[in-house]
């Protein structure tokens, strides 16, 4: 594939669009709210969640997820298995996905375009070792959908987990805790942390004291911005997420990553120019 990136990172901006779905569609959250989940956030972790079944720990899903600060994901885990189950969650996130890829691709949702690159991009999300990535081992234990868009969907939901479960590996050997990640994202992109979506809503306390946690270790500097250091720790995460997102894609041939790319790019774009990335 003839592109400057690495593999990994030039698939990534193609799957990341399709992989964010369930957290911009409106119908994916309308459909889990339907199972009688209160809120999106019950939602949110129902759906993500159900792969590892009713009986997992909140603790150890915070543990998997990694980047929520304390006490978030139990305020929805386990509740939720109180207002439904797992394997209707399951049901009703993949319902709700396809219907909002459908109406955002509109025709393109029926294009021959949709089924090659599902099938392309399947085989590359159940190539990879399941070894050290448990959200990505969950995901890969469910039954493959057969129709075409959930297909894509289903794909991409593989590789956007199998790559998060390597971006934890990649921040826990920088010594990046989850809270930490965010701040160091949003400073990277010019937003100041109590602006970003993540963790602004974290007590200013609670806040600050992360903010100062990094400016101690010399990420953050004096004017709260990132330090030539920072910017190098959050620059080496990003290499290491990208060589451990790599395996997946050399189950496939030149021939066949260059046609993936091809299929892929007009989906992409459509999901970009809907969703505010």
């Amino acid at each position: 594939m003839s592109h400057p990136e690495p593999v990994a990172r030039r698939m990534y901006d193609l799957v990341e669009p399709i992989g964010l779905v369930p957290y911009f569609a409106d119908e994916a959250d309308e459909a889990l709210q339907a199972l009688g989940l209160r809120n999106v956030w019950d939602a949110y972790f129902a759906g993500r969640a159900a792969p590892l079944g009713r009986g997992v720990p909140a603790e150890v899903v915070h543990a998997i997820f990694y980047n929520f600060a304390l006490g978030e994901v139990a305020r929805h885990l386990p509740k939720v298995w109180d207002l439904t189950t797992p394997e209707a969650a399951l049901a009703a996130r993949e319902r709700g996905c396809v219907a909002g890829m459908r109406r955002i691709l509109g025709d393109l949702a029926d294009d021959p375009a949709v089924t090659r690159a599902g099938d392309l991009l399947l085989k590359a999300a159940t190539s990879a070792p399941v070894e050290g990535r448990p959200l990505y081992a969950a995901l890969r234990a469910l039954p493959v959908p057969q129709e075409p868009v959930a297909r894509l969907w289903h794909a991409a939901t593989l590789l956007r987990e199998h790559r998060g479960d390597g971006h934890t590996v990649a921040l826990v050997a920088e010594g990046v805790g989850g809270t930490e990640a965010h701040v160091l994202h949003a400073l990277s992109t010019g937003m100041r942390p109590q602006d970003f979506g993540r963790v602004w809503h974290l007590p200013a306390a609670q806040l600050d004291a992360v903010v100062d946690g990094l400016r101690a270790r010399g990420l953050v500097g004096p004017d709260g911005w990132l330090t030539a250091d920072g910017r190098a720790a959050k620059d080496r995460v990003e290499a290491l997420t990208d060589r451990l997102a790599e395996a997946p894609y050399q189950a496939l041939t030149p021939t066949e990553l260059d046609h993936l790319v091809s299929d892929l790019e007009p989906i992409s774009k459509t999901f970009r120019t809907t969703f505010p990335m």
